[in-house]
């Protein structure tokens, strides 16, 4: 039934994922056939060691040079990955370079489109009007609170100075030596002990 009433789903797969994955899957495929090479190696020495043993030299060199040529195949195969893997890496650093540059115009345009909204000449008038408006404040101030004259301001300051000085002044010290009194010793009193009285 899959697609009767909606339009086509947008894949996310794109077109640097799909190169990707078959880089990997390449990669892969050469690791596999290195394995392979790998297992081919050790049998031929293994079969190279017999033939000496029973005597046949010719043919003992004859499967040594293949082993010898498959080794440089091994040598091509491992530059093979190691391109394949750089290349993986530089197509994943550089979509991680596009989004970058992606957010960085999101960015762009959105400060442009703030700037057209706001000129300096906008910014200018309302700083102006601000300060204004704080000058006009701070004259409303001194009218209600009334502007303190100098005279005014000595006052306060007299003030202040017996405030401080009445704070500060302690009690007077007594002209006459402290009387000093002894603590008599009072005797300690027995009190008689009880009798216990035996219950007949």
């Amino acid at each position: 039934m899959g697609n009767l009433f909606g339009r086509k789903r947008r894949s996310r797969v794109t077109e640097q994922d799909k190169a990707v994955l078959q880089l990997k899957q390449q990669r892969d495929k050469l690791r596999q056939y290195q394995r392979r090479i790998n297992l081919s190696l050790e049998r031929e020495r293994e079969l190279a060691r017999r033939l000496l043993a029973d005597g046949r030299k010719e043919k003992a060199m004859l499967l040594l040079k293949k082993k010898r040529y498959q080794e440089q195949l091994l040598d091509k195969t491992e530059n093979q990955i190691s391109n394949l893997e750089r290349m993986v890496q530089d197509i994943e650093f550089t979509q991680i370079e596009m989004k970058v540059i992606e957010g960085l115009k999101i960015g762009n345009d959105c400060l442009n489109k703030m700037h057209q909204v706001m000129s300096i000449e906008e910014v200018e008038r309302i700083m102006g009007e601000t300060q204004d408006a704080v000058e006009y404040q701070r004259q409303i101030d001194e009218i209600l609170a009334g502007s303190l004259t100098e005279e005014d301001e000595d006052a306060i300051l007299e003030e202040l100075n017996a405030i401080t000085q009445e704070q500060m002044e302690l009690p007077e010290v007594p002209s006459e030596p402290l009387p000093e009194k002894i603590p008599e010793a009072s005797p300690v009193k027995n009190r008689p002990k009880p009798e216990l009285v035996a219950a007949s």
